[in-house]
């Protein structure tokens, strides 16, 4: 957890999200299944269930695409999020971090921005249907692996 931030988890574990946000997958699966290059999550691990982190794919050095589900870059560095304006003190990691808080109960001031942000990935998915055969992992990998950093689970798809 970065210094000086603290916050309260005002709901159940995995629990009670509104209404709109049905996120295919936990925390705990992405990072089994492979986001981020592996970097995302090695320095905040003490802030979350150690169970998340036993078969985390995780790069301690560098981000590396290997250790993606669908072994490609599909992330844009930090400050391309910043630059945009995207990120907010309280989640200085973005989407995944607030996600990951959400996830264990943090509600915030910064939800509804969040969860419409998440939303729009649905587009996403209607390119997915359109463009590729049910079932065909190999088509579009980067949207894939893009989808799988949102908690959206393209493999169904």
């Amino acid at each position: 957890m970065q210094q000086g931030y603290r916050y309260m988890l005002t709901k159940p574990i995995g629990r009670c999200f509104h209404p709109d946000f049905s996120p295919d997958l936990t925390p705990k699966q992405m990072l089994e299944l492979g986001v981020f290059g592996g970097k995302y999550m090695n320095d905040c691990h003490s802030e979350f269930p150690a169970s998340w982190f036993e078969r985390a794919k995780l790069s301690p050095k560098k981000a590396d695409p290997e250790a993606n589900y669908f072994k490609v870059n599909a992330s844009r560095p930090l400050s391309y999020w910043i630059e945009k304006g995207w990120i907010r003190p309280q989640d200085p990691r973005g989407w995944f971090q607030w996600y990951c808080r959400y996830y264990m109960g943090r509600r915030s001031e910064d939800d509804e921005r969040q969860i419409k942000r998440w939303k729009a990935m649905q587009r996403h998915v209607a390119q997915l249907k359109k463009h590729c055969s049910k079932g065909d992992l190999t088509c579009r990998p980067v949207q894939r692996q893009a989808l799988l950093h949102w908690a959206y689970d393209s493999r169904k798809i």
